[in-house]
């Protein structure tokens, strides 16, 4: 009865570290401090506040942003600000160090720095806490009396910095009226802590303390109503209240509620690609990244794969603003592109792994912004075009209302698909009713107006431009998809709801005389009316692809032709290109359910790019800090890959819930778990080996019906039945019920 015992216990122990051996760490790390922002610092951030870590030693800089510090308002667009910096300059910064890491734990999302210095070990802890609304800083070190030093705050405004109890503080205004502030306390153990004038700037002097944190908070007044100037509270006190907030808590219990709550967002989905093995693993990640072209790491491409989880959760939370082209994190006054809410792919991109992959508060902050657009676009639009219905919006916007560039007719519409899309997939029938129907119909209200009527009965979109290139015209295929999307979306939001039929039904009519797709001389979908596709274009927007992704308009199962069609001007697009464009080539390659293409464009993403500088072509890739390139730096990229890894493991746009729908060769084996799927399912469990699909769990949330496909015969509680693409179960379900099937 013993060995019996025995040998369970080994055979439990067994089982055990190999699941262990399994698990891909998903952390970041160097072995040497940032020197450059965009390359190399690493972000952390709780929606709102955010921050890069650089590591320094010696001179430690924080850099630090919150959302809604903006210039500009309903007239002019204005740019995102860098709000500020924390320095930490410590007195014995000439002594050598040795053993230095600095990494950024996916898991957690914390950051840590250690190193030694003359034999005793320092460590620092980082972190962006959602529920206390501040950043975090904890020093540590192997022996008494380790810390002296100074620390200063600084603001990109140059407002003046003020003392504030044991810490310091700053409060100013921008030029558009908007105002900001910014506190940081200090919590020693051990030595002293006073405030010092220096060059007339105070500052923080600690003297030998053994430990101690950094808490950082910031606001501005910014609130996301029209109806109040788009102003609330003055943001000192607000400040302020959240430091003394913090300060009442242990270092411990401010560190355990921030993993909790993002843990709570972050743990609902996991990947695994291939066998787990220490190539890769022991190596800093730049140098990861440099040898990835030679051998297989898998490990590699499901940390990007959870960085973009990662990312959105740290840049877009309830209550907040959506991330922007660089997320929350901005180091300029002047930044590229005003590092804005651009309309014509980048924010929309931002958020397509939202709801696959398992994160749909992080969701809602896109359409609490789109919501409170909707009164100064409609100004604006009636005076572009007077006479019209509803609103569209320019490329460029800001958080006022504010816009410039050209007029994205477009864009509008291409919002209205997230509104749609967060009922697809969360099946909340009273959010469909009270927040996106009235959206909806005062968007298709604008094209119902907008649009143009041929003699022929025809009916096209005027004046479009397929961005970025190409001429102004009528029928740009572009503009006629998302037209098509639109009124797709609308007519189903109405027969859910059971309203407005007879509009829902004009629509449908309307929708039915949309100029069609057309296919070219050269076997290519037609990127405008006329036939003029070069095949030897290799821009980096493949906007004419749109009805493929994020549309629903093509697919390989019911458009065979079109997509055929889609894949010829895909060829011709070439694969390499800027980092968000292959981000979207990979979504697209996915829809048409090539695997190995998807990865081969995969593959290209996960490049080493070593320039921050502005590149149109072909400078794509991630840089050491696994930062998308355009270049320079847009978070679009990073959060675009995590949506094209989705959808080769999963899609449920066509009607359908397919699994492994474009599989490559590479991904042998592994297991996904929480991915959702549009009708309101989730992947309990999806694994595979060699291939076949060995275990697949999955839970109806919404008790709709449900239609799977799966490219394997399995067995369990439904049975498949083999179809010309797969095998199909299709059945009844009831909210909670869970489904099973196994390869035996």
């Amino acid at each position: 009865m013993k060995k019996v015992w025995m040998m369970g216990c080994l055979i439990m122990v067994a089982r055990l570290l190999s699941a262990q051996a399994n698990v891909q760490p998903l952390t970041i790390w160097d072995n040497r401090p940032a020197t450059d922002w965009m390359t190399q610092a690493y972000p952390i951030g709780n929606g709102s506040l955010g921050a890069m870590v650089f590591g320094g030693v010696g001179r430690e800089r924080l850099q630090f942003n919150e959302s809604s510090l903006w210039t500009g308002d309903e007239q002019e667009t204005g740019a995102y600000q860098a709000f500020g910096d924390v320095w930490i300059s410590f007195d014995d910064s000439a002594t050598a160090f040795t053993h230095y890491k600095r990494e950024l734990d996916l898991n957690t999302a914390l950051t840590k720095v250690s190193y030694e210095k003359s034999g005793t070990r320092f460590t620092r802890t980082y972190w962006a806490s959602h529920p206390q609304q501040v950043i975090a800083v904890n020093f540590t070190a192997g022996k008494k009396g380790a810390y002296s030093g100074e620390i200063r705050l600084t603001d990109m405004h140059q407002a003046a910095v003020s003392a504030s109890g044991k810490g310091l503080q700053v409060a100013g205004v921008l030029n558009n009226g908007l105002k900001y502030a910014a506190g940081l306390q200090i919590k020693h153990i051990g030595g002293t802590v006073q405030i010092l004038q220096k060059d007339g700037v105070p500052v923080i002097r600690i003297n030998k303390a053994d430990g101690f944190t950094l808490v950082l908070a910031a606001a501005t007044n910014y609130n996301n109503q029209r109806s109040l100037g788009w102003r609330g509270a003055d943001p000192l006190p607000v400040v302020q209240k959240r430091l003394e907030q913090a300060a009442s808590e242990t270092v411990s219990r401010l560190q355990q509620a921030h993993i909790k709550d993002y843990q709570s967002c972050f743990n609902r989905a996991s990947l695994q690609l291939g066998t787990a093995t220490k190539a890769g693993n022991g190596l800093p990640t730049r140098e990861r990244l440099s040898q990835y072209k030679a051998g297989v790491d898998a490990g590699l491409e499901t940390l990007l794969f959870q960085y973009g989880r990662y990312l959105l959760i740290s840049s877009s939370r309830l209550g907040g603003l959506p991330a922007n082209l660089q997320g929350i994190w901005n180091d300029s006054n002047n930044p590229p592109w005003r590092s804005d809410y651009h309309s014509n792919i980048n924010i929309q991109m931002n958020y397509w792994l939202a709801l696959p992959a398992n994160l749909p508060e992080m969701h809602q902050p896109y359409l609490d912004y789109i919501n409170s657009m909707r009164a100064v676009k409609k100004d604006n639009t009636q005076k572009q075009y007077p006479g019209v219905r509803g609103w569209t919006v320019k490329t460029e916007n800001n958080i006022f209302g504010g816009e410039s560039f050209l007029w994205n007719t477009p864009g509008s519409a291409w919002y209205a698909q997230a509104l749609w899309e967060h009922y697809a997939f969360l099946q909340d029938t009273n959010y469909l009713r009270q927040f996106a129907y009235p959206v909806l119909k005062e968007i298709t209200e604008f094209w119902d107006d907008h649009l143009k009527r041929r003699p022929d009965g025809t009916v096209v979109a005027p004046n479009g431009w397929s961005p970025e290139h190409g001429p102004h015209e009528d029928g740009v295929s572009h503009d006629q998809q998302i037209v098509y999307d639109l009124f797709t979306n609308y007519t189903e939001a109405a027969a859910v709801l059971k309203i407005d039929t007879a509009y829902a039904r004009h629509i449908s009519e309307l929708r039915s005389r949309l100029l069609a797709p057309k296919i070219g001389k050269w076997g290519q979908l037609q990127e405008w009316e006329t036939d003029r596709d070069d095949p030897k274009d290799q821009h980096r927007h493949v906007s004419h692809l749109f009805g493929l992704h994020p549309g629903r308009q093509f697919t390989v199962t019911h458009t065979p032709g079109l997509v055929a069609a889609a894949k010829k001007s895909l060829i011709a697009r070439g694969d390499a290109s800027t980092g968000w464009s292959m981000a979207w080539k990979m979504n697209f390659w996915a829809r048409l359910q090539d695997g190995d293409h998807a990865y081969k464009i995969l593959n290209n993403f996960i490049r080493l790019a070593g320039s921050g500088n502005v590149n149109y072509d072909n400078g794509g890739g991630v840089y050491e800090n696994l930062l998308c390139a355009h270049p320079p730096f847009q978070i679009d990229g990073n959060l675009g890959y995590t949506a094209g890894i989705v959808e080769m493991l999963l899609q449920s746009h066509a009607g359908e819930l397919q699994v492994l729908p474009a599989l490559p060769a590479a991904w042998r084996d592994g297991t996904v778990k929480g991915l959702r799927a549009r009708g309101g399912f989730e992947i309990v469990e999806l694994s595979w080996k060699q291939g076949h699909i060995t275990k697949l769990v999955l839970r109806s949330e919404s008790g709709k019906p449900l239609n799977l496909l799966s490219p394997d015969q399995l067995k369990g509680d439904l049975p498949l039945r083999r179809e010309a693409n797969g095998y199909r179960a299709t059945a009844a379900t009831r909210a909670g019920q869970v489904f099973r099937w196994g390869n035996r």
